[in-house]
């Protein structure tokens, strides 16, 4: 093999994967990755990945589509949404970081160095356990599939099972899985895909773990932060991330403060939601310190 295909084929690997030596299959390099999602000023994985912190993962996990798809919208992201899937185990909303994985139709001579790459580094099993190998608690798998449905069954029952216990998270593909029966016996794991068949996975090949790939309409970096709903899939830039679970957050307590209001007759309808003069919004300034948020409206001048 020579360099040149060498230096494309390979990248290094963040997480527990690092320690063992291998290197990751990919399209680019991390310092490409790095470039890439460059917005991102917080901690990155070892590879080069955004790592949104745990404390706005947990934030994001009662924001919904429509509240998401606002604040992405205002900042010119209008490609960060997926709806349309077939949901296995449909539960409460998953929240996590992204690794990506995609996969096109098998061309022979490409695939054999890729497998040849593969035994090089010790990989064991399918091209598809690979990218499971990889994964860490909080992650969400997301895998370009192209839609594929027959011979495009990512995972069953014992790749499922292996997902879940690595993440303990949901898994997204844009293709197709098999043994839903299994799968729906994996409490806790919930899957976003457009089928599933009894088919194995056939005719493809993993082109590049950690690269941007395509989920639909849309555009799906590593390290985007993976937000489930039951309309669909929001994926979040991470220099976005917080600013939508706050904004979200500050939402919820509008609406909270102005159910309360109109209970205990304070405010009528008209004044909840029509501008707040400056009274009711040092009113509630003064709810959300009670509350023990941080969080404040501006006070109108």
């Amino acid at each position: 093999m020579t360099s040149l295909l060498r230096s494309v084929l390979m990248l290094g690997l963040g997480g527990a994967v690092a320690t063992s030596g291998y290197a990751q299959l990919g399209l680019f390099s991390k310092a490409q990755r790095v470039e890439l999602t460059q917005a991102w000023k917080g901690e990155r994985f070892p590879d080069g990945r955004p790592q949104v912190p745990d404390s706005v993962l947990t934030m994001l996990k009662d924001v919904d589509a429509e509240e998401a798809w606002g604040v992405l919208r205002q900042h010119g992201f209008s490609n960060q949404f997926e709806g349309n899937w077939h949901v296995i185990n449909a539960g409460p909303r998953f929240v996590g970081r992204a690794v990506t994985a995609v996969f096109m139709p098998l061309r022979p001579d490409v695939n054999a160095v890729i497998e040849e790459h593969g035994r090089q580094e010790g990989r064991i099993g399918a091209e598809n356990s690979w990218v499971i190998d990889t994964l860490q608690s909080g992650d969400v798998l997301v895998v370009d599939l192209f839609g594929k449905i027959k011979d495009g069954t990512f995972a069953g029952d014992n790749l499922g099972t292996s997902i879940y216990a690595k993440t303990h998270n949901g898994l997204v593909v844009d293709g197709s899985v098999r043994d839903e029966t299994g799968l729906r016996e994996i409490k806790g794991f919930q899957v976003y895909v457009r089928g599933v068949d009894p088919s194995a996975l056939a005719g493809v090949m993993l082109m590049g773990i950690n690269v941007p790939i395509r989920i639909g309409q849309a555009t799906v970096m590593p390290g985007d932060v993976v937000v489930s709903d039951p309309e669909g899939v929001t994926f979040i830039p991470p220099q976005l991330a917080e600013e939508v679970a706050t904004r979200a957050q500050m939402t919820h307590f509008v609406d909270e403060w102005g159910h309360l209001m109109l209970r205990e007759g304070r405010y009528t309808p008209g004044q909840i939601d029509g501008p707040w003069t400056r009274p009711m919004v040092e009113e509630f300034n003064r709810w959300l310190e009670h509350k023990g948020s941080k969080l404040r409206m501006k006070v109108p001048e």
